[in-house]
């Protein structure tokens, strides 16, 4: 299991020409379809888990504890503030496990067992999840080795840019480490401001479902 650490930017005409300036490799250009899945009731969402379906594989980001960062004063507590942190499970038995103990009394009165390996998507409505957002984006990946972080730069097809500077670690690992690496990138590309920038989900639910939006929004999810 991996955690990615992660802060967001706003994208403009010369964020490319700034990569190419401070080396950044670029590690190509592809396009995926998003789906996220959730109970009518937001049951997910609103622990802030999200389940998303991308070329037929499955994860589940769930939040991590903090390790004390945010408890410390100045230019680091303002870094962690900037970034969101994740842990990422890939595995479908796990996420089903992580999935149905969050969900559990929604399946209370469901007899229904779901199977461990169940690969299929009846397991979903099994404990009634539904698809609330489905989104492409185009994505370009670039890498700087020295820093050991992936920058990438999205287009949503609902007309939204966004950059994301990303380190992953492996679960325990140095969260400090991670924040001043994205940090230092976030200087050599001239981010500047200290409030965080959106994300596509932030914006799609926004635009799409409003209800939705509103009850994260109430619960500090976003």
């Amino acid at each position: 299991m991996s955690v990615e650490v992660e802060r967001k930017f706003l994208c403009n005409a010369d964020t490319l020409k700034t990569l190419q300036e401070i080396g950044a490799v670029c590690l190509g250009q592809r396009q995926f379809c998003d789906q996220y899945f959730d109970t009518p009731k937001f049951d997910l969402t609103l622990r802030d888990m999200w389940l998303r379906k991308r070329k037929g594989c499955w994860e589940l980001k769930c939040p991590t504890t903090s390790n004390g960062t945010e408890e410390r004063s100045g230019e680091q507590s303002k870094a962690a503030a900037l970034c969101s942190r994740y842990k990422e499970i890939t595995n479908l038995p796990e996420i089903q496990l992580r999935v149905k103990e969050v969900i559990k009394d929604v399946c209370a009165d469901r007899e229904t067992e779901m199977s461990p390996s169940q690969e299929d998507e009846s397991w979903l409505s099994k404990i009634n999840l539904v698809c609330f957002a489905e989104f492409t984006t185009v994505r370009r990946s670039f890498t700087l080795e020295e820093e050991g972080v992936q920058v990438d730069l999205d287009q949503a097809d609902f007309g939204y840019h966004v950059g994301e500077i990303e380190v992953l670690l492996p679960e325990g690992g140095d969260l400090q480490s991670a924040l001043e690496k994205i940090e230092r990138t976030a200087g050599k590309l001239g981010l500047t401001g200290d409030q965080r920038v959106e994300g596509k989900m932030h914006v799609y639910l926004k635009s799409n479902h409003p209800e939705h939006y509103a009850k994260l929004l109430s619960e500090h999810i976003l």
